[in-house]
């Protein structure tokens, strides 16, 4: 009995620190940011964030938590409470993808906030981030659909984009310039052909929408796609250690941002 207690203990020992090392693998993704990010209800498709098919890309070892909410900017993330739960739950370890500027820069909302608040509240996420020991990662605000008379697309968050760069390189802090990429992706697709990655709509084409849809801000699945490629591209440009944990050819077809 004895002989077979001493066979069988290493190889108890053994199988528990397998599952040690398996579960201590084990990340969460947080994706902080506005609705052009957030996952959407039912009644809102086709209407779709890029983080809900971002969650596919990755393997069994990540989970994406993304608390990204209609309407909200770095103030009301805060203010309402939806940031302190996040940060609560970090563990060393985690990612933090931070997306904000679509409603911070709109001064006819109640989300504003000016720009050395928006910049305040970067740090914040930052520095609370860095303090759980986790990797936070800045994202320009995701652009809009916008083309001028002769087909070139108009830059919607020149400010608040141009601070998410300036705090990124302040605190090095990875950058992922969604912003820049999404307008190269649309100017490539052009005036009548990028619609195809947003939510429009004819009338009747969608139970959701009976009188049709024109909207240049949120995305299809198409469009979410698109942009959760460019957001992968940029993860593994960066070199970050969650490039390792995206399946093979997860973003094959997405822009490289270090080929420009």
């Amino acid at each position: 009995m004895k002989h077979l207690l001493l066979k069988t203990i290493p190889v108890m020992l053994l199988c528990s620190l397998m599952a040690f090392k398996a579960t201590q693998n084990n990340i969460k993704v947080y994706l902080i940011g506005d609705s052009t990010m957030a996952n959407k209800q039912v009644k809102a498709y086709p209407e779709t964030g890029w983080g809900m098919p971002f969650a596919w890309f990755f393997d069994k070892t990540v989970t994406v938590d993304n608390r990204a909410q209609n309407g909200r900017s770095t103030k009301t993330f805060i203010n309402e409470n939806l940031w302190e739960p996040v940060e609560r739950e970090l563990k060393e370890g985690d990612y933090v993808l931070i997306q904000f500027g679509h409603n911070d820069e709109v001064p006819t909302k109640a989300s504003y906030i000016n720009e050395a608040g928006f910049k305040t509240n970067l740090i914040k996420f930052i520095t609370e981030s860095r303090n759980k020991k986790t990797t936070p990662v800045l994202i320009t605000p995701v652009a809009r659909r916008r083309f001028d008379a002769d087909g070139k697309v108009q830059a919607s968050h020149d400010v608040y984009s141009a601070i998410v760069r300036s705090v990124a390189a302040e605190q090095n802090v990875p950058l992922i310039d969604l912003d820049k990429e999404s307008q190269a992706l649309l100017q490539k697709l052009g005036a009548e052909n990028s619609k195809m990655l947003y939510n429009h709509l004819a009338p009747g084409e969608n139970p959701n929408y009976p009188d049709g849809k024109d909207d240049d801000t949120h995305f299809n699945e198409l469009g979410a796609r698109k942009m959760a490629q460019i957001v992968l591209a940029y993860i593994k440009a960066l070199k970050l250690e969650l490039a390792d944990r995206i399946v093979k050819g997860a973003n094959k077809a997405a822009v490289n941002p270090q080929a420009k």
